[in-house]
Formats: C-alpha cells, sequence, structure tokens
C-alpha cells in the first residue's frame, strides 16, 4: 500500500516538475534518472512508508461484548458462592458400605466395595433433579384429564433420580452389570448383563438376555435383593442423592471460574 501511494504521489507531483525544469520530455526524464538513486537512499519520513510500523502491531482491544459477558458471569459466580450447598460436605453416614471416590471437574463418583470375593463398583451420575409441577400435569389439567389410568409410568418421572450403573465382579474377571435409577422410594432396574473385563466384537454383540421388566416377577424380586445385599439398598441411594447435589453445585462453580479465566485471556 506505501508502495503504491508513493507512485501516485510521483505521477501527480510530475506536471508540476517538467514545468519547473522548463524542458520537455527528455529533460524531466533525465532528471528522474539522476534524483531516484538519491531517493532510493534516503529513510522515509512518512509512517506510511513502513508496512510493518509498530502502530499496526498493536494488540486490538477486546469486544465489548466480552466485558458484557465477564459481567454476567461474575454475577452468576456471586450468586453460586451465596447458596449453602456449593461448600456443604455431605457426612458419611456410619455403617455406609463404599468407599467414596470423587475427583474435582467429573459429573461422576465412584463407588466401590468387596463383598465375598466380589469386587463391587457403582458408578453414579448427576441427579436428575424434578421441582414444581411437571408439564405433562399441566397440560392434562388443561385438557380436562384427570390422569386415572396413567399408572405407576406417569408419577416416577415426577420424582428425582439418580442413574446408578452397578458392575459386580468375580475373581476371573466375569461381571454383572445392572443398569438402574435410584428414586426417593424404590431402585429401579432397568437393564443387566453378563460381561467379561475385556469384550471382543462377537461378545460384544451376543445375546444379553430379555428386557429386565420380562423376566418373572419372582426373578425379578430376587435380582433386587442380590442388589439390596450387596448395598444398593434405599439408605444408600437417598444419601448419594444429598452427595450429587451438593456435586452439582460445586462443579457448577468451578465450571464458572474456568469459564471467566478463559473469556479473561
Amino acid at each position: 500500500m506505501a508502495f503504491s501511494a508513493a507512485l501516485r504521489r510521483a505521477s501527480t507531483s510530475a506536471p508540476l516538475l517538467r514545468r519547473a525544469l522548463g524542458g520537455g520530455h527528455g529533460t524531466f526524464h533525465s532528471f528522474l534518472l539522476r534524483s531516484l538513486p538519491s531517493v532510493s537512499r534516503t529513510a522515509p519520513s512518512s509512517p506510511f512508508a513502513s508496512p510493518f510500523s509498530s502502530s499496526s502491531s498493536a494488540v486490538a482491544k477486546k469486544p465489548s461484548s466480552d466485558s458484557t459477558l465477564l459481567r454476567v458471569i461474575d454475577s452468576e459466580i456471586k450468586c453460586a458462592e451465596e447458596c449453602d450447598d456449593h461448600d456443604r460436605v455431605e457426612e458419611i453416614p456410619e455403617g455406609f458400605p463404599f468407599e467414596v471416590q470423587d475427583e474435582k471437574g467429573l459429573n461422576i463418583i465412584t463407588l466401590r466395595r468387596s463383598y465375598q470375593g466380589e469386587s463391587i463398583e457403582v458408578v453414579v451420575s448427576m441427579p436428575s433433579l424434578v421441582t414444581g409441577e411437571e408439564p405433562d400435569r399441566e397440560r392434562e389439567a388443561e385438557n380436562g384429564e384427570d390422569g386415572e389410568g396413567a399408572g405407576e409410568e406417569n408419577e416416577r418421572p415426577s420424582q428425582s433420580s439418580i442413574p446408578l450403573t452397578v458392575n459386580v465382579t468375580k475373581g476371573d474377571g466375569l461381571s454383572l452389570e445392572f443398569t438402574c435409577t435410584a428414586y426417593p422410594d424404590e431402585i429401579v432396574i432397568d437393564s443387566m448383563s453378563v460381561r467379561e473385563n475385556k469384550q471382543s466384537d462377537e461378545e460384544m454383540l451376543a445375546y444379553e438376555g430379555p428386557d429386565f421388566n420380562d423376566l418373572d416377577e419372582n426373578l425379578q424380586k430376587a435380582f433386587h435383593k442380590y442388589l439390596e445385599i450387596r448395598g444398593i439398598s434405599p439408605m444408600t441411594t437417598n444419601f448419594l442423592h444429598e452427595y450429587m447435589i451438593n456435586k452439582d453445585s460445586r462443579e457448577y462453580l468451578l465450571w464458572l471460574k474456568n469459564l471467566k479465566q478463559f473469556i479473561q485471556k
């Protein structure tokens, strides 16, 4: 750009130079030949002569939207810090059968214990919290439906719950895996399967049994008792419910602070 500007200045001043010299085309040409070497050795005095001047290397300011975002994040951090749950430590009840492994930054905790030669591992995910009136019930009220006949299937979603994955592993590596949902008053087994420690492609496609709800009722009750004896009881899951609510608050506050740190960079 500086080079083009110089050419434009030279072409603009050419008629003036010709009139000043009082000569024709040849005289002007010889003047340029004598003058150009000295011009090339002279350092440019104009800042436009250098495309890499210090002014062009200045760091651009952050957009105003970033400042607005930071103010909103700060406000949310303040609200989160004022919440009682973020720094609350849930005391493990006496007789709790599991060792709790809780790593900062993860949305799960892991419970471990041994029972009669078995290794039991429970992965507990963040709770699904339900507060206020459920939208489905509001729609039913608007439509004049009383909800009768909907059964327990419509009652369960209105309750908070915790997803659990329970692995009971024998010494040879064979394990029984349960996928469960823990409600305040009961534990529902959603599915179960027998697994190897290291599964091949064929084993991953192996038959895993029927849907748990299709099993004989007595067999379902027996598996519920099987888990209860190994520590998966309402007492355990009620404690986990409170524990995971507090963890959710702590992780949210940590997430906000990490987000703020990123925006500030």
